[in-house]
C-alpha cells in the first residue's frame, strides 16, 4: 500500500509540473476508434453492441516484455490476470473471471494458441491489438488446441492481433538490446512496397543465462543457470489487387526456434513453431463482400527428463500438434443493417512421445474435427444498435492411442446450437449504454482425456506431468455483460462493466502433487463467475495521458458429488486485479511511463485439500525512452526497461517464481 500512495505522489508531481510538457504529439487526443473484431468488417466502436479495447503500435511499443510473451501488452486492461510463468514458459492467467483457456486469441482473424503462440509470436509484427470483452461471439470457434490447458472458447472474450497491411513509406528498424542475466537482444524489420504489393520482413534473436525461476526446493531443482536461445523469423505481403483497398490477398508466415536447458544437465529443450495465414478479400459491391481465411500452426516441442537427483537421462518426450483453420465470411448491408453469414472449420492432430535407451513409445495419438456455421444481424434504429446470431457447431475426435492404450472408444462426436446477443443505446456522442449475452460449448482436449502420464504414474517419483482423465465431459457456458461508457469531457473516457459467467461441467487444472509436478483435468461442477470493472483514462494534454482500472471478481465452484470441490473457487483467478499508468512526454525527447499492477489472492486448483493460494501482490515495472538522433534522413533512440523495481519475487503456481527485478536496454535505429 505505501508503494501505491508513493506512486500516486509521483503522479500528482509530474501532473502539477504539466505546463513544462512540450506539445510533441496528437497520440492520445481522443479519437473515433474504428475496430474490426465484432463483426469482421472495420466498424466504429458506437456501430457494435460489444465492449472493445484497441491497443496501438506506440502503446505496444511502451510496454516492458518482461517474460516476452505477447500476452504481457494485455497486463494493464480491466478484467485481465496475465501470469506468464517464465520466460520458457506458457502464460497461466484468466480473463473476465474465468481460467487461461477462456478467451479465444485471434492473428487477423483466425485462432491461434493462447499459449504457445504468444510466447512464439515477434511483437514487432504487430500493428494493433483488439480487445473484445464479453460473452461468446457466434463469429468465432473455440480452438482446437489439445495441449496445454486444452481447446480454448470464446466465452469470456476475445483477442485479435491485427498486422500492418497498408504501407505508407519505407521503413527499417535496426535494435540491439543488453540486459539483467546477460541477457543480449537484436532484431530487424524492414517494410516496403513494390506497385500493388505492400510487404514487411524481418526477425530476431535473443539468448540469455537466465536466472532460477523456482521456488526454493521446487521441484524444478535448478542447480545453474538455465540458458536459451530464441530465433524468429516473419514475413507479410499484401496485394492490393487493381490497386484497390477493397479487393486483396495477403500471405504472412513467422517461424520461431527456442532452445536451451532448465538449470542442469539432461533437461534440455528444443522447440520450434510456425505459424502461417492466408487471406483473401472482396468488396464485390458496396453492399456485399466475401472474406476467405486459412492457415497452419505447427507445434513441435522436445525435452529431456532425467532421473533426479542421479541426474542421468531417462527419457526424450515430445509433443507434436498441427492445426488448419479455415474460415469463410459474407456480409451484406441493407439499409440500416448488415446481415453476416459464413462457416469456418479446423483439422488437428495430436501426438505424445517419448523416448527412452533407443525405443520410442507414443502416448496419446490422435486427430479432431471441427465445423460451425453462423449468421448474425445487426441492425441500427436511430440510437439503438441490436445484434442477434446464432452457431451450430460440431467436434469430432478420432482416438489411435490414449495415455499409451488403445482406448476402449476409439471416437466420439458432439454438437451444440448457441446463441449470441447484444444491445447499445448511445444516448448521446458521450454516452452509450450496452448489454451483451451468449453461449459457448467446449469439448474436451487430447490432453485432457489422454494426459502425458498413465494414471499408474500418479505420485511416481520423477513422473512430471498431466494424468489423463477418460471420463470427461464437455462443458456449456452462458455469458452476461452490461455497462456504459461516459466522455465528459475532452480527452476523459469512463467505463463502467459488470458481467456474470456460468459454466457447468468445467474442464479445469488440478494440481495432484507438487513433487512430482502432476496435474489432471477435471469436471468441477457448476462454476460461476461475477466481476465489476471500472476504469477511467485521461489525455490531459498531447504530453501527458493517465489511466487507472479496477476489477473486483468473485468466483464460486459447486459440486455436490464431491464436498473437497464444493465452494470452491475458479482456479487462476484473483479476487482482484487494478492498475495505474502514466504516459509522459517530457522534454528533451524523454518519455516515461510508470506502471503499477495489483492482483488479490487466487488458487492453483478447485480442491480444497491440494489446492495452494498466491497472492495478494503488486508488480512496478517503468519503461523510459530517450531520443539519441532525430534527422530526417533517420532517428535514433534508446529504452530503458526497469521491471519488478521493488524486487518481488512472489511465487507463481507449479512452484514457479518472479525472478525479481530485472533491466534491459536497447538502442533502435530507425531509417
Amino acid at each position: 500500500m505505501r508503494i501505491i500512495v508513493s506512486f500516486f505522489a509521483v503522479l500528482i508531481g509530474l501532473l502539477s509540473y504539466k505546463p513544462l510538457f512540450s506539445s510533441v504529439s496528437e497520440t492520445y487526443t481522443t479519437t473515433e476508434e474504428v475496430v474490426v473484431t465484432a463483426s469482421k468488417l472495420p466498424q466504429p466502436q458506437e456501430s457494435i453492441t460489444q465492449k472493445i479495447d484497441l491497443i496501438d503500435r506506440e502503446r505496444i511499443e511502451l510496454t516492458p516484455f518482461i517474460q516476452r510473451n505477447i500476452a504481457e501488452i494485455f497486463r494493464y486492461q480491466p478484467g485481465t490476470f496475465v501470469n506468464p510463468l517464465s520466460r520458457n514458459d506458457a502464460n497461466w492467467g484468466s480473463y473476465g473471471g474465468l481460467g487461461p483457456k477462456y478467451n479465444v486469441f485471434l492473428l487477423e482473424g483466425l485462432p491461434i494458441d493462447s499459449f504457445a503462440d504468444l510466447m512464439s509470436l515477434d511483437p514487432l509484427i504487430l500493428e494493433r491489438a483488439e480487445v473484445h470483452r464479453g460473452p461468446a461471439s457466434i463469429m468465432y470457434p473455440t480452438y482446437l488446441s489439445m495441449d496445454f490447458a486444452g481447446n480454448q472458447s470464446p466465452l469470456a472474450g476475445i483477442t485479435n492481433l491485427v498486422l500492418k497491411e497498408k504501407i505508407s513509406k519505407p521503413e527499417t528498424i535496426i535494435g540491439v538490446g543488453y540486459g539483467s542475466w546477460n541477457t543480449f537482444n537484436t532484431g530487424a524489420y524492414h517494410q516496403g512496397r513494390g506497385g500493388d504489393i505492400h510487404y514487411f520482413f524481418g526477425g530476431s534473436y535473443e539468448r540469455s543465462d537466465y536466472t532460477d525461476y523456482g521456488t526454493k526446493d521446487s521441484w524444478l531443482h535448478i542447480l545453474n543457470n538455465p540458458d536459451y536461445y530464441k530465433a524468429k523469423f516473419f514475413a507479410k505481403a499484401t496485394y492490393f489487387i487493381d490497386g484497390s483497398d477493397a479487393h486483396k490477398v495477403s500471405l504472412f508466415a513467422h517461424h520461431t526456434e527456442h532452445h536451451g536447458d532448465v538449470g542442469r544437465p539432461n533437461r534440455n529443450y528444443d522447440h520450434s513453431y510456425t505459424t502461417v495465414n492466408l487471406s483473401y478479400s472482396n468488396l464485390i459491391t458496396d453492399s456485399f463482400d466475401v472474406q476467405v481465411k486459412t492457415g497452419y500452426r505447427g507445434y513441435d516441442r522436445n525435452w529431456d527428463e532425467d532421473n533426479y537427483p542421479s541426474l542421468s537421462l531417462r527419457s526424450r518426450d515430445g509433443v507434436r500438434q498441427d492445426i488448419v483453420p479455415v474460415d469463410v465470411t459474407a456480409h451484406f448491408k441493407h439499409g440500416n443493417g448488415l446481415f453476416t453469414i459464413g462457416s469456418d472449420a479446423q483439422w488437428a492432430t495430436y501426438e505424445t512421445t517419448s523416448e527412452s535407451r533407443g525405443i520410442e513409445s507414443k502416448g496419446n495419438d490422435m486427430e479432431a474435427w471441427a465445423m460451425g456455421v453462423y449468421a448474425e444481424e445487426t441492425y441500427k434504429i436511430d440510437k439503438l444498435i441490436l445484434r442477434l446470431g446464432a452457431r451450430y457447431s460440431r467436434v469430432e475426435h478420432s482416438y489411435d492411442l490414449l495415455g499409451g492404450a488403445k482406448p476402449e472408444v476409439d471416437d466420439a462426436s458432439w454438437d451444440k446450437l448457441l446463441w449470441s446477443t447484444g444491445i447499445r443505446y448511445n444516448l448521446s456522442e458521450d454516452l452509450s449504454l450496452f448489454a451483451n449475452a451468449g453461449s459457448s460449448f467446449v469439448a474436451p482436449s487430447g490432453k485432457s482425456v489422454g494426459g502425458t502420464l498413465s494414471l499408474s504414474d500418479r505420485g511416481v517419483s520423477g513422473k512430471h506431468g498431466q494424468l489423463p482423465n477418460p471420463d470427461l465431459k464437455p462443458e456449456k457456458g452462458i455469458g452476461i455483460d452490461g455497462g456504459v461508457e461516459l466522455r465528459p469531457l475532452k480527452g476523459l473516457s469512463l467505463g463502467l462493466r459488470g458481467f456474470l459467467t456460468m459454466v457447468d461441467d468445467a474442464i479445469v487444472e488440478n494440481v495432484i502433487s507438487r513433487d512430482p509436478s502432476q496435474s489432471q483435468s477435471v469436471n468441477a461442477g457448476e462454476s460461476r463467475s461475477v466481476g465489476l470493472e471500472i476504469e477511467g483514462r485521461y489525455a490531459i494534454s498531447s504530453s501527458v495521458e493517465i489511466f487507472a482500472n479496477y476489477t473486483f471478481i468473485d468466483t464460486k465452484v459447486e459440486n455436490d458429488l464431491d464436498p473437497a470441490q464444493d465452494n470452491s473457487d475458479i482456479p487462476f483467478v484473483p479476487s482482484h486485479t487494478g492498475n495505474i499508468g502514466i504516459i509522459a512526454r517530457l522534454p528533451w525527447e524523454i518519455t516515461f511511463v510508470p506502471y503499477v499492477h495489483v492482483f488479490g489472492k487466487y488458487y492453483d486448483s478447485t480442491d480444497k485439500t491440494y489446492r495452494k493460494s498466491f497472492g495478494p501482490d503488486e508488480l512496478i515495472n517503468i519503461h523510459i525512452e530517450k531520443g539519441l538522433v532525430n534527422l530526417e534522413s533517420w532517428k535514433a533512440k534508446l529504452s530503458l526497461d526497469l521491471n519488478n523495481i521493488t524486487n518481488n519475487s512472489y511465487e507463481m503456481p507449479w512452484q514457479f517464481r518472479d525472478p525479481g527485478f530485472n533491466v534491459m536496454a536497447k538502442v533502435d535505429i530507425i531509417f
